[in-house]
């Protein structure tokens, strides 16, 4: 199996973390993208540094490099995984609006017919994200919330991910 994984937004870059953590014990190749607001989030919400999450995956590209390989329809993954998923994102995703890698890759799995899976992180939700949440799932996007906590919900949140993932 091979996955795209996006960490974007402000808060709950750990379910990102768990998630690459989980992928790689199970020998997962993955391709990891984060926004600019992850990457600060990992040493202001986490222990971890950057060095530690970008080792947990297979291969990685930099947000602002649109000629990644993930960005075209030709490099072949099984899906990919948005955790967490910031409205942003989602709004770009549900609009065609291919501003950074993240929803370009997004994009890209939505044309090829691939499974995508936005781990939403924003409460409440505006009329708006539902909108374009129901947009998405009618395109047979996967909308899932964050897990709850660092406890064990964490864990089988993550766990529920990886398995809707297929």
């Amino acid at each position: 199996m091979k996955l795209v994984v996006g960490i974007t937004g402000s808060t709950g870059v750990i379910y990102g973390i768990r998630l690459l953590e989980t992928l790689k014990r199970l020998n997962i190749e993955t391709h990891l993208v984060m926004s600019e607001w992850a990457e600060k989030c990992i040493t202001m919400e986490t222990k971890h540094d950057l060095n530690y999450v970008k080792s947990l995956a297979t291969q990685i590209s930099d947000e602002s490099n649109m000629a990644a390989n993930i960005s075209s329809g030709t490099h072949k993954t099984d899906g990919m995984i948005v955790i967490p998923c910031s409205m942003k994102t989602l709004s770009s995703v549900a609009n065609g609006y291919d501003e950074t890698l993240v929803a370009r890759a997004g994009g890209v799995t939505l044309k090829e017919a691939r499974k995508l899976v936005l781990v939403a992180r924003e409460t409440p939700l505006t009329a708006i994200n539902l909108e374009n949440m129901l947009k998405l799932a009618r395109l047979g996007v996967v909308i899932m919330p964050n897990p709850l906590s660092e406890s064990r919900l964490a864990v089988l949140g993550v766990s529920r991910i990886i398995f809707i993932s297929g």
